[in-house]
């Protein structure tokens, strides 16, 4: 069975410095990766006849707006069902170029989580077949998950302190 340091030896072996920032977290291991690199590190997780990373978890995007020149975080969560294994990959960008590639070509179940990301971080996620809003209104024109908004519309009636007794 593989653990998180045969996985560290595998990737690294493949990509050298093109991964970083290898760490573990609640038993699962997270890297870094640069935007240019992800669908060959991907594919070579999915591909690889021993690691077998068959089933993408989750993608979601990240806001650290104090992170300057990596002010966002694509976020990858791939399983391995076979190895009972999963590992995170972390992709930072910076909030004057929000573009990475799609997984859609890898992954199909990729297609609305992307769109979801791009949603409410604004990701771009370029090679997308039909990157658009999914939850929010279409013509809104803000990315409502960026910590540059406050968490409630002070100007809402339906969030009145009186009304909830407060």
């Amino acid at each position: 069975m593989i653990n998180n340091q045969t996985l560290v030896e595998e990737i690294s072996g493949q990509f050298g410095e093109k991964v970083r920032g290898f760490e573990e977290n609640s038993g699962i291991l997270s890297f870094v990766a640069s935007p240019e690199d992800l669908l060959d590190i991907v594919s070579f997780l999915k591909e690889h006849p021993v690691l077998k990373f068959n089933f993408l978890t989750d993608i979601t995007g990240i806001h650290f707006p104090d992170n300057e020149g990596a002010e966002f975080c694509s976020l990858y969560m791939l399983h391995s069902w076979e190895n009972r294994i999963r590992v995170r990959i972390r992709v930072f960008l910076s909030k004057d170029n929000l573009e990475v590639p799609s997984l859609t070509p890898i992954f199909k179940g990729a297609d609305w989580m992307e769109r979801e990301a791009f949603d409410f971080y604004g990701i771009i996620y370029t090679g997308h077949p039909n990157l658009k809003r999914i939850l929010n209104m279409e013509d809104m024109d803000y990315h409502p998950m960026r910590k540059e908004y406050a968490l409630e519309d002070p100007t809402r009636r339906d969030k009145i302190d009186d009304l909830f007794g407060r």
